[in-house]
């Protein structure tokens, strides 16, 4: 069958909202440590005060649902999976949605040449859009370098650690309409899944919602946002480079029967050839004999945890 079971999701759950400006006034140290326990206990939070052109990030939101229901919306429901849509669909093998992916680091003269992401049309109203798309995304970089900062440095890194451990980076964007759906109980506007990369940026729909995170055994909505707040992410890569202190949570998109739902989805992502690994001063130490721990801990088992590891492991380097 291809009807789903979903979980209810967590309605009243406040998801953590990071003021940027904040970061350069007196209550620096107050917003570094609730990014801290965002980037912890959630992996997923709202920014403000981003410094993104609000004018900018409605013009792409205009511009990339004028070139959807101009060019992709038809084609959509005349595909396959639109016109097949019933019982027998296999929900867990299909996306319902329409979406493309633009590069835009390192700079490439082709936009089909991200393997599974291939845009099939190429239109002036395409064209005006990617422009800008571009002054957007140079913005974007420049507030997913920051948070690369701010959280290296709460992690007890040195400031440029995330953005080293990145470099070069790849940064693309995933533009995706969730189409209007007659039946959402068959299919998922999105399975759930991990993001693979670094940081996740989302411009999305300040109407229709179905973007849904999962934390403690709960579905938490994620719901539009008016006042043109990023909704941030992290992905795969950041929970492997802070030793897991930092997570990377699982989201899916619900599909609507009442609207059409806006994404766009920038990466900011390691670059192909980037070796990833913990950061050595976030391991746990290694390489001692259980004796020699042990020797140690008899005089210091009442003291802080984390300090004595970290004096066992400047014991044993």
């Amino acid at each position: 069958m291809g009807c789903l079971s979903n979980e209810p999701a967590l309605e009243d759950m406040a998801i953590p909202v990071i003021n940027l400006r904040e970061l350069d006034g007196e209550r620096r140290t107050e917003t570094m440590s609730l990014l801290h326990e965002a980037c912890e206990k959630w992996g997923f939070f709202w920014v403000e005060n981003h410094g993104i052109n609000k004018a900018l990030m409605e013009k792409v939101k205009r511009l990339v649902n004028s070139h959807y229901e101009e060019f992709l919306k038809q084609s959509f429901y005349e595909s396959e999976l639109a016109k097949e849509l019933g019982p027998l669909t296999k929900a867990s093998e299909v996306d319902w949605q329409s979406t493309y992916f633009i590069r835009h680091q390192p700079e490439s003269n082709d936009v089909n040449d991200v393997p599974g992401h291939e845009i099939e049309f190429w239109t002036p109203s395409f064209d005006y859009c990617s422009k800008a798309m571009e002054g957007y995304i140079r913005q974007l970089i420049e507030l997913a370098e920051r948070l690369a900062e701010v959280m290296s440095e709460n992690l007890g890194l040195e400031k440029c650690y995330l953005k080293k451990a990145f470099s070069p980076p790849f940064v693309g964007a995933e533009v995706a309409k969730y189409p209007q759906c007659p039946h959402p109980e068959l299919v998922m506007g999105l399975r759930a899944r991990t993001d693979a990369g670094g940081i996740s940026l989302l411009l999305q729909d300040d109407m229709v919602p179905g973007l849904e995170f999962f934390k403690d055994g709960k579905w938490v909505p994620i719901t539009p946002a008016k006042d043109n707040r990023i909704f941030v992410n992290l992905g795969d890569q950041v929970e492997v480079i802070s030793n897991g202190l930092y997570k990377s949570i699982l989201h899916r998109v619900v599909a609507d029967k009442d609207g059409s739902r806006l994404s766009i989805a920038t990466f900011y992502n390691p670059g192909a050839n980037a070796i990833i690994s913990p950061a050595p001063k976030l391991l746990y130490p290694g390489g001692y004999r259980f004796k020699d721990y042990l020797d140690y801990y008899t005089g210091a088992k009442f003291s802080d945890k984390g300090a004595r590891f970290q004096t066992i492991k400047d014991m044993f380097k």
